[in-house]
């Protein structure tokens, strides 16, 4: 399979990155989004993969876990941010705006939206919805020697079958892509390695929608600038999100009416409660 065409062009002089990270729309949402599968995917994978799973998803197939790609030099993304100037790109072909939230930088696709998934101490997860399902972008720091994918990739698999979801590797634009079908839609994962970080999206879509879904993913990573720096993080651990500014403006406005509301149904449980009589002696 080709690799997704991307080529480098010159930035827009009229519309630079932080004035599209200002403008990119978005969406705060307190309620959690429904899955299109039941296995949980959004946290990082633990390494070593039993070896009758690896032996069952592999069987038949020579397909490679990764494909060759240059974060720094090449043509094509996922790029490696701290050595790619992301201003010498134009997304507008594809794109309203970037999205940067730190660790990574990526544009968001025409008419989508910025969800913002709330627990109950904050933020928990963000995620490009679009109109063909759910995209939920995350790096994580890996090893220098790389192969992080391979485990991880062999773990997932695993976990969706524990979970009764049938699960597949399709080969993508860079390699072995995790694909589990359950009743609710189909869950894609798509991980690409590049120097110490891995760069994953999880991609939630109803059926029907699964192959749309994963064109417009596949524009995405090819798109996106991943900002490892030079802090110690634990292999397997997430890169560090920072939320724009106007969109944790909107979460902070969401967390204070939601903190507001539990505290005057507390107080209107109290105000209900009927009143202890005095015991008469």
């Amino acid at each position: 399979m080709a690799l997704w065409p991307f080529g480098k062009k010159k930035k827009r002089e009229e519309a630079p990155v932080e004035e599209q990270k200002e403008t990119a729309p978005l969406v705060d949402e307190s309620q959690e989004p429904a899955p299109a599968g039941s296995t949980n995917t959004d946290a990082p994978a633990e390494p070593a993969a039993s070896e009758a799973v690896e032996e069952q998803a592999n069987a038949g197939t020579t397909d490679p876990v990764t494909i060759p790609h240059d974060a720094i030099n090449g043509e094509t993304g996922p790029f490696d941010g701290d050595s790619v100037d992301i201003n010498e790109f134009d997304f507008s072909d594809v794109s309203d705006g970037v999205l940067n939230l730190g660790s990574i930088a990526l544009p968001l696709p025409k008419n989508s939206q910025v969800q913002v998934e709330m627990g109950e101490t904050g933020p928990r997860m963000l995620h490009v919805v679009t109109e063909h399902g759910r995209i939920t972008p995350v790096a994580f720091a890996a090893p220098s020697s790389g192969g992080m994918w391979e485990e991880s990739s062999n773990e997932i698999a695993e976990g969706m079958r524990t979970e009764g979801m049938p699960a597949t590797f399709e080969t993508g634009p860079w390699g072995r892509e995790v694909v589990g079908r359950g009743d609710n839609g189909v869950i894609r994962i798509i991980g690409v390695e590049g120097p110490r970080w891995l760069y994953r999206l999880t991609l939630a879509a109803p059926h029907g929608k699964e192959d749309a879904l994963a064109e417009v993913a596949r524009g995405v990573v090819a798109r996106s600038f991943v900002y490892r720096g030079n802090t110690a993080i634990l292999a397997g651990n997430s890169l560090p999100v920072e939320l724009p500014a106007p969109l944790a403006a909107q979460l902070q406005q969401a967390m204070d009416q939601q903190a507001q509301q539990i505290q005057q149904a507390q107080q209107a449980q109290q105000a209900n409660q009927p009143t202890q009589p005095e015991n008469e002696n």
